[in-house]
């Protein structure tokens, strides 16, 4: 244990040569010395192949565009390191992310994955959503700071004979591989979200890109977790999916005026109280940042955000409900004799 591990920087990418430059360099500038770097390209259309190249950092292709998990497949089978770290190309890290989550997997055993959180402010867009999404990423992965049971692939390092053991990522999955994937790690081995691994993340910067995400990650969650039969352990707290559904039911409520006359207006305002009452702490924490009339604004963002993950939750509950292919989206990834089905070959 006195040798550094090689640790095996794989990033995955599609067409993000604006911040892959930043990504990459920050990968370079590590401290940690015993690295070796892979770009896997996604079949981009822009020039993310030329600015990976520019910097003498080795590059492959997935051959045809597959995903974030097919790239991190290919990067995990063309490398040696002992230790695989996944970097987003919309991610820069810091310094000493590399060096301090080798530190923590030489020092525990028992943990087989360790992932790292984002700073709030943004890498490169610097609007009102992404200000909003940097600060709100950041708070929920503060609190859930800890073991968690799905994992936050932007950063995170991985032993590679945990990976030789859990299998690939499900290259059918585009939007939740993540969380599948977390869900498969955790039933044998600990992970851990920790803020001594960091780094800088572009965020979505457009509402409507980011509300767009946040639905569909919302609807294609719900057939694994009725396959699992418990939710995830990190972000989404009991506390969150009441603020969630509260947010999205004050909506309907406010047609309870014209049934009951203005005293019916209690039930709308008493829902939106309670809606921001479930995630209080964030909301100081912005307060505390950025003053009220930043508050202002951010507030009413999440509550976009709230009524747009109930309504992908609600959709995806219908669609399990009438859908025998959606119900079965996950089915292969639960294991038969050890292996995922997709994997058995």
């Amino acid at each position: 244990m006195n040798a550094l591990p090689l640790v095996s920087v794989i990033v995955p990418n599609y067409n993000y040569a604006e911040s892959l430059d930043l990504c990459l360099r920050s990968i370079l500038d590590q401290t940690y010395p015993n690295i070796e770097l892979l770009m896997v390209d996604d079949c981009s259309t822009d020039q993310s192949v030329a600015v990976a190249e520019a910097l003498g950092v080795r590059v492959l292709s997935t051959g045809s565009n597959g995903g974030c998990g097919t790239a991190r497949n290919v990067g995990a089978a063309h490398t040696d390191g002992e230790l695989i770290c996944y970097v987003d190309s919309d991610l820069a890290l810091a310094p000493d992310a590399i060096a301090s989550a080798v530190r923590i997997l030489r020092a525990e055993p028992a943990v087989g994955a360790v992932c790292g959180i984002q700073d709030p402010e943004p890498l490169l867009h610097d609007t009102m959503v992404s200000r909003y999404r940097g600060l709100q990423y950041h708070y929920w992965s503060l609190s859930s700071e800890g073991d968690v049971s799905f994992l936050f692939p932007a950063v995170c390092m991985i032993r590679r004979t945990v990976y030789d053991e859990i299998g690939p990522f499900n290259p059918a999955l585009r939007q939740t591989e993540e969380v599948d994937y977390g869900y498969r790690l955790t039933r044998r081995h600990r992970m851990r979200l920790t803020s001594e691994v960091r780094g800088r993340h572009d965020h979505d910067h457009e509402l409507r890109g980011l509300l767009r995400k946040l639905f569909h990650r919302g609807r294609l969650r719900i057939p694994l977790y009725a396959r699992a039969r418990r939710f995830g352990k990190g972000f989404e707290t009991a506390s969150r999916a009441w603020g969630s559904l509260a947010a999205f039911l004050s909506l309907p409520a406010l047609a309870v005026p014209l049934l009951l006359g203005p005293w019916g207006a209690v039930l709308p305002v008493l829902l939106l109280v309670a809606s921001l009452a479930c995630d209080a702490g964030m909301y100081r924490f912005v307060l505390r940042r950025h003053g009220p009339l930043f508050l202002l604004a951010f507030a009413g963002l999440q509550f976009l955000v709230n009524v747009t993950i109930t309504a992908g939750v609600a959709t995806g509950a219908a669609q399990w409900l009438l859908s025998r292919p959606f119900r079965q989206l996950y089915d292969a990834s639960f294991p038969i004799d050890g292996k995922p089905q997709w994997n058995s070959a």
